[in-house]
């Protein structure tokens, strides 16, 4: 990425910021919020507990869309197996572990439930689990440490790597990459502290998650794709 195209867009998304009314984006701080009040994988029904943990007055794009349903089937799964999904999302979830590897194997879990799903329920027509693409996963991942990731859609980070001057656009899916991209423009933009006093205007103290988080870097993306 170029360095004069970051700097360059950092005035630009803080003027917009200071003249917006209503952020497009605030449902994904309620989200967060809603997800670290009410996570609880030792819950006596889990499968509850989980489908609960996702909620926003907004938008639901982050985990439910048109042929897309990642939260459902994930539910489903939790009836199916609570033990095995638990020790999923314990190993996602577990930061001493590279993150390539967790989301490599989440994928892998998915998969053997999927199959083993179909097996006990012949009659089902359930064909996919929704998460192969990370787009939950990286869900999962910045809901349960904000501080460290935002949500990913692959389209999107190629346009923004396209927009800064990245030379290697990347061919096929990079969910590490694009958590270092964040982190990289994350830097940035800390060093403004005029963007985290503006972005703080736009949320609620009692709705909206407050601390420090990703969602400022992927919504600075956001800003310069759209």
């Amino acid at each position: 990425m170029l360095l004069n195209k970051i700097q360059a867009a950092i005035p630009a998304y803080k003027k917009w910021l200071s003249e917006v009314r209503t952020h497009p984006g605030l449902y994904a701080w309620e989200a967060v919020q809603h997800f670290q009040n009410n996570w609880n994988p030792d819950s006596p029904d889990p499968a509850a507990m989980y489908e609960g943990c996702f909620y926003s007055e907004q938008n639901r794009r982050l985990w439910q869309g048109e042929n897309w349903e990642p939260r459902r089937i994930m539910t489903e799964f939790w009836k199916f197996d609570p033990l095995t999904v638990k020790w999923m999302f314990d190993d996602l979830f577990n930061e001493t572990k590279s993150v390539d590897g967790r989301v490599g194997r989440f994928v892998f879990g998915c998969d053997s439930l999927l199959r083993d799903y179909k097996k006990a329920r012949p009659a089902s027509i359930e064909n996919n689990h929704y998460h192969s693409d990370y787009r939950m996963i990286s869900v999962y991942l910045s809901f349960r440490y904000p501080d460290s990731y935002a949500p990913y859609e692959f389209d999107s980070f190629k346009k923004v790597l396209t927009l800064l001057g990245a030379r290697d656009i990347p061919e096929q899916d990079d969910l590490p990459r694009y958590f270092k991209v964040l982190k990289t423009l994350m830097t940035f933009l800390d060093k403004d502290p005029e963007v985290t006093a503006l972005v703080q205007k736009h949320l609620h103290p009692k709705k909206h998650f407050a601390g420090k988080t990703m969602l400022v870097a992927a919504d600075f993306c956001r800003f310069i794709t759209e």
